[in-house]
């Protein structure tokens, strides 16, 4: 990264690189109607990542085949990347998530419970309940518009 650049451009210039990947990373998801990715970082490494999809171990097929809807069980992004946090020997203690759409408010709770303290996303998400949970919970939401 270029020396001149202020903190705050070159926080930016890594928080679009990370995104970008959350991005290309939400490729893997089997769902039709909408791919989400998410990465968690600590201390500049990734520590872990997640799509939405099934739960481990059932058919990859994230909609009901007559009406088109999502499947209940199908797993967020944030919530698939902070379990696999939680199978690890990593902690997510301080650590950004980086998140193609913005969380809802059932991942804004695991986010919170997890310790993640920032959260970058691209899209919004159509309710902003969860970044509204996430703020009163002092977690910083940042909303990166262009990759």
């Amino acid at each position: 990264m270029n020396a001149e650049l202020s903190n705050e451009d070159k926080r930016l210039l890594l928080d679009k690189r990370y995104l970008r990947m959350a991005r290309i990373w939400a490729e893997n998801s089997y769902c039709e109607r909408r791919k989400v990715g998410a990465i968690v970082v600590k201390d500049q490494m990734i520590i872990s990542d997640g799509y939405n999809g099934t739960p481990s171990g059932f058919e990859n097929v994230c909609e009901d085949e007559q009406t088109g809807l999502t499947k209940p069980y199908v797993l967020h992004a944030e919530a698939n990347a902070i379990t696999k946090v939680a199978r690890s020997n990593n902690s997510s203690d301080g650590a950004t998530l980086y998140v193609t759409a913005s969380p809802c408010l059932e991942c804004a709770k695991l986010i919170i419970q997890s310790g993640i303290r920032r959260v970058v996303f691209n899209e919004l998400y159509r309710l902003s309940d969860g970044i509204d949970l996430m703020r009163r919970a002092g977690i910083e939401c940042i909303h990166v518009n262009e990759l």
